[in-house]
């Protein structure tokens, strides 16, 4: 006999801001690099956030029945998970993605409502702003906190990229859109006989640099400046391209696709991923949200198929091409020209 209906997925989503804004405010409060030390007293670790007694030991065990957190009697401590990934210490810190969320994504979205009847941003273009990538790059700190961020949100999907494509076919790489240029870095990493380029805007260069030689990577990476609006790619046997297409509308994304099968050899191959939406959308959530957060933060930018990239591809002359699961809600798709 089935189970009756009940309101409990319903209220969980309806108030699940109430557990992502605790997790924020943790992160915003440093309280996991904090622990990074070891565990603390609830006293003691109050105190050094600057927390009021009256809210501090009901915040803390939240984040312990949440699963952020341990407690010993009333000792706190991290977990695994918190102790790797949201440590700001550690360079497997993933939170930079989450600090951008919580200083500018959680108010924004709380205008969603008006992004889907008007089909307008509501960023800070909504208050007479400047666009999202005029505003970030013109900042050198707020742009490498962003650059920073899109490394930890990417890792996962990078190392998979370096160990998934048959690299042993090539020689050379561009990455397009290059960030700080951790999937430069990884499939260098991975791939000894490789060399490749980071292709970006020229204010990320230096950050680029740095990140690459922190790594001792500067002998087989190097930075290209340009605009893939105005300037060709740089030639290469492999073109990729990580979260860059969904931020751009349809006749922007096939002009990008255009310019990477020109940048190609024969043979080449251009890899797309991002949180690729299942074809039948249907299942991953996480990528149809992402298109949600294309339309509060981009004029027309929106996330996309499997099939639909491997049409464009093959639009613009790929022979073949096709989609491969990486981690999680990502997703690479594969050109071959």
């Amino acid at each position: 006999m089935s189970q009756p209906p009940t309101p409990a997925a319903i209220l969980q989503t309806g108030l699940a801001f109430w557990p992502a804004k605790t997790l924020l405010s943790a992160i915003e409060l440093g309280l996991f690099t904090e622990l990074a030390a070891g565990p603390q007293g609830y006293e003691a670790l109050r105190t050094r956030l600057g927390l009021h007694a009256r809210s501090a030991r009901d915040f803390f065990d939240t984040l312990v029945a949440l699963g952020f957190l341990t407690r010993d009697g009333d000792r706190y401590a991290n977990t695994r998970e918190t102790d790797l990934f949201l440590d700001r210490g550690k360079a497997s810190y993933v939170g930079g993605i989450l600090e951008m969320a919580n200083a500018r994504l959680y108010p924004f979205w709380n205008h969603l409502t008006d992004a889907l009847k008007t089909g307008l941003p509501q960023n800070e273009v909504r208050t007479g702003g400047a666009a999202t990538f005029e505003t970030l790059y013109a900042d050198p700190a707020r742009l490498k906190q962003f650059l920073e961020a899109m490394t930890g949100i990417s890792r996962g999907a990078n190392m998979a990229i370096a160990r998934q494509v048959p690299w042993a076919s090539y020689r050379t790489y561009v990455d397009v859109g290059t960030a700080q240029g951790d999937l430069a870095a990884q499939i260098a990493l991975a791939n000894p006989h490789l060399t490749g380029q980071g292709f970006d805007l020229p204010q990320v260069g230096p950050i680029f640099t740095e990140y690459v030689a922190g790594l001792g990577l500067s002998d087989r990476l190097s930075f290209a400046a340009g605009s893939f609006f105005t300037d060709p790619l740089p030639r290469a046997d492999v073109v990729l391209m990580g979260h860059i297409l969904h931020d751009w509308n349809l006749s922007e994304k096939k002009m990008l696709i255009v310019k990477a099968y020109e940048a190609l050899p024969k043979g080449g191959a251009l890899v797309v991923y991002e949180s690729i939406i299942d074809n039948d959308r249907s299942k991953n959530a996480f990528g149809l949200m992402m298109s949600l957060n294309m339309l509060i933060e981009t004029p027309g930018g929106f996330d996309y198929t499997g099939a639909d990239c491997e049409g464009w591809m093959k639009d613009a002359g790929f022979t073949s091409a096709r989609t491969e699961a990486l981690v999680g809600p990502d997703s690479m798709v594969v050109g071959i020209k």
